[in-house]
């Protein structure tokens, strides 16, 4: 049986809570990916977050804040959701649809920061299409559960 090891994209690039949005902007570039882990700090493993390009847009750029003058701790998600390094490959699905996130940092018995899983990482595993959908499409809410009107 295949574990998270297997599939995961090793000793992913990383960043703190200090760095600069447009530091982690040209990490995104230059390794060619959307999701960035945040760590404790420079000298830790230990992740605790994650930024990834919806968050800056979303949560910066959206709001006409200038990105540049902004750290990643201005737009980060928290808290980390992680997976164990050796853990199954099912646990990584499963946490991924609970959490409806695309991706998940594994982390070792030390509970540091050795890899991320992407969704496309585990489809492309798997050959199981279904968790896009699952991990993609808005949880129903109950149908007593209404948002308020605006007047």
């Amino acid at each position: 049986m295949k574990t998270v090891r297997d599939i995961m994209t090793p000793n992913p690039t990383t960043c703190t809570p200090e760095t600069p949005l447009r530091d982690v902007a040209r990490m995104m570039v230059d390794r060619d990916c959307g999701a960035i882990p945040v760590l404790e700090s420079a000298t830790s493993r230990r992740p605790i977050g994650t930024v990834t390009d919806r968050d800056i847009v979303c949560r910066i750029v959206a709001k006409g804040e200038d990105p540049a003058r902004r750290l990643v701790q201005h737009c980060m998600t928290t808290p980390c959701v992680t997976v164990p390094v050796d853990g199954d490959i099912a646990a990584a699905r499963d946490a991924m649809c609970a959490h409806r996130i695309r991706r998940i940092v594994a982390v070792d018995e030390n509970a540091d920061c050795v890899g991320i899983v992407a969704l496309a990482d585990l489809v492309r595993e798997t050959h199981d299409a279904e968790v896009i959908r699952e991990v993609s499409e808005p949880k129903e809410e109950p149908a007593n559960v209404r948002e308020p009107e605006t007047v």
